[in-house]
């Protein structure tokens, strides 16, 4: 059976091979920082797939590589702040996903552009106050955008700094948090009618993927210097 045949319309090999290369680096990096990987991810796949399927098919990889990442640290995810997180991410799902479906592609092919780079060059999000309203404030706020524009690691990853954990419990609170956004996006997603079986080997593919590079990356975490690991988390 030839590639071409396991993949989507309009996705070559090479196309298809990037992506999975980047799922990869993206994860390793993700696992040894806590973030940074998602955004990387969502700029080269929104180089080499239709506008329509980018965030789909990125929230599923970052799912995975997320699930990977909360799975290998579960032992220091701080649950209460990962679960007002999900709480919020439900309501704020529910609403993007009622918004999606009203917006032109084009619209939302420039609404990623402009994101990837105001997350790179614009100022990071600050102001977080630890606290339950706040965690899942900001899950709501971030997963109504993340319908749209999908990397909303770094808004997560400032609540989650606000609360001064260790490099493992930010790490792991952070995986279990947008663990849950990703899997919610996903259904979301699905509710809303993207054909995910036609893209489901090469979902596959970049799920492993990751889980390689998360496997890799969380090794480099625990070998890290704390004081290393927040230069790179902020």
């Amino acid at each position: 059976m030839s590639p071409d045949a396991l993949l989507p319309d309009d996705i070559g090999p090479l196309a298809a091979l990037a992506v999975i290369v980047a799922s990869f680096l993206t994860s390793a990096l993700t696992a040894a920082f806590g973030l940074g990987g998602g955004l990387a991810l969502l700029a080269v796949m929104s180089a080499l797939f239709p506008p329509a399927a980018v965030i789909p098919v990125h929230g599923l990889a970052q799912l995975g590589s997320n699930a990977g990442r909360f799975y290998l640290q579960r032992a220091s995810v701080v649950w209460p702040i990962a679960l007002w997180f999900a709480l919020g991410s439900l309501a704020g799902t529910a609403i993007g996903a009622r918004l999606y479906v009203e917006i032109p592609e084009r619209l939302l092919q420039a609404l990623v552009g402009v994101f990837v780079l105001a997350t790179v060059w614009g100022p990071k999000p600050k102001g977080f106050s630890p606290g339950a309203t706040t965690y899942a404030l900001t899950g709501a706020g971030s997963a109504v955008i993340s319908m749209f524009v999908g990397a909303t690691g770094p808004i997560a990853a400032a609540m989650v700094g606000a609360a001064k954990l260790d490099k493992l419990k930010t790490t792991a609170t952070h995986a279990a948090s947008m663990s849950a956004q990703h899997a919610l996006k996903a259904l979301a997603f699905g509710f809303v009618g993207f054909a995910y079986a036609e893209w489901a080997v090469l979902i596959v593919a970049i799920v492993a993927a990751g889980f390689a590079g998360t496997t890799i990356g969380t090794k480099a975490l625990i070998a890290m210097p704390e004081e290393q690991f927040r230069k790179g988390f902020t």
